[in-house]
């Protein structure tokens, strides 16, 4: 006689939760009978899904990566975000290896610092106080020339609200006197995971050549331009500012500010890849170097200036050892 098996079904329902309240609730509006019999015939409880609960910032919003990790993680993983947070506060992201090593061989030859990131507070790719940091420290080393090129996001963040992120960027700039936000695009473009490269070579094109369909005085003046266009910041088409274009020279450094991989990859793959062929590239700089804040794929080859801290005897791991088998299914 077999014993009989009882499988055990751990589901996660994206963007499903909880809250009292009623209005504005789609699911307590919604008709539900399937989860109200759940909820009232079973054990239930509740868990936090932001915050320090998964190793985010108190009070920072938390997303489908960060939600995955903790649970298949089996306990509070720290994430990116919070880890590079402390890293400034710290101190110890100033003195970087990674970051200091390229910089510093760009600034002894009298070459331009490049920042390329998403500028936003939204904090799931990326956040704009790591890139307020990053000029900091290009500042502290002596860079002469700085330039920003601004991803804007409207996705993570309401669709028209990268006129404050810019503000603040510029003031930063102008305070220390070494650069400015030399372009802007939406990260519908910069931020493809989708090989869909006809995106990313705007993109591409815009750092490395200036090649833009749009220019304006100031990042401000071509971010209001675009939203007479009607494009919100997520679909912001290609915009140089300034006087001329900052284009991506030999010996120049590239700095990657977003921490989040999965939409980082591909155009990280454009400027580093020896056999890249997602597009015929224009032009490919002899850079000083180029960083990836975070690991964005084992296979780039590219240093990384906040490598991936090993996640041992996770759920998976745990199951595995006490004989169980295991069935994983995802979008």
């Amino acid at each position: 006689m077999t014993d009989k098996r009882t499988p055990i079904a751990l589901i996660i329902l994206d963007g499903y939760g909880y809250r009292e309240e009623t209005d504005s609730n789609a699911i307590a509006a919604a008709k539900t009978p399937v989860m109200d019999r759940l909820w009232k015939e079973n054990p239930h409880s509740f868990v936090s899904g932001s915050g320090m609960d998964v190793g985010l910032p108190d009070g920072q919003m938390g997303n489908s990566e960060v939600g995955h990790m903790n649970l298949g993680a089996g306990r509070v993983v720290y994430q990116e975000l919070t880890r590079i947070t402390k890293a400034i506060k710290d101190g110890d992201f100033y003195e970087n290896d990674v970051i200091t090593g390229v910089v510093d061989k760009a600034i002894n030859a009298g070459k331009a610092v490049h920042i390329m990131g998403l500028v936003s507070p939204g904090g799931v790719h990326s956040h704009e106080d790591h890139i307020h940091a990053m000029v900091e420290l290009a500042a502290r080393r002596g860079a002469k020339e700085v330039y920003v090129h601004a991803f804007l996001d409207g996705r993570d963040t309401p669709p028209r609200s990268a006129e404050s992120s810019l503000e603040k960027l510029d003031a930063l700039l102008k305070e220390k006197g070494i650069g400015r936000v030399a372009s802007l695009i939406g990260r519908y473009f910069a931020m493809d995971r989708d090989n869909r490269w006809d995106r990313v070579q705007q993109a591409y094109d815009l750092i490395t050549d200036g090649k833009a369909e749009f220019s304006a005085a100031t990042a401000v003046e071509g971010l209001k331009a675009a939203y007479e266009r009607d494009e919100n910041d997520e679909f912001v088409k290609a915009t140089i500012t300034g006087d001329q274009a900052a284009r991506l020279n030999d010996g120049d450094a590239l700095v990657f500010m977003n921490f989040r991989a999965d939409r980082a990859r591909e155009i990280t793959r454009a400027f580093v890849d020896q056999d890249f062929d997602g597009f015929a590239r224009s032009r490919v700089a002899d850079l000083a170097g180029f960083v990836m804040l975070t690991q964005y794929a084992a296979s780039i080859d590219a240093p990384c200036a906040f490598p991936p801290s090993e996640l041992v005897n996770t759920l998976g791991e745990y199951m595995e050892k006490m004989g169980k088998t295991q069935l994983r299914i995802a979008e």
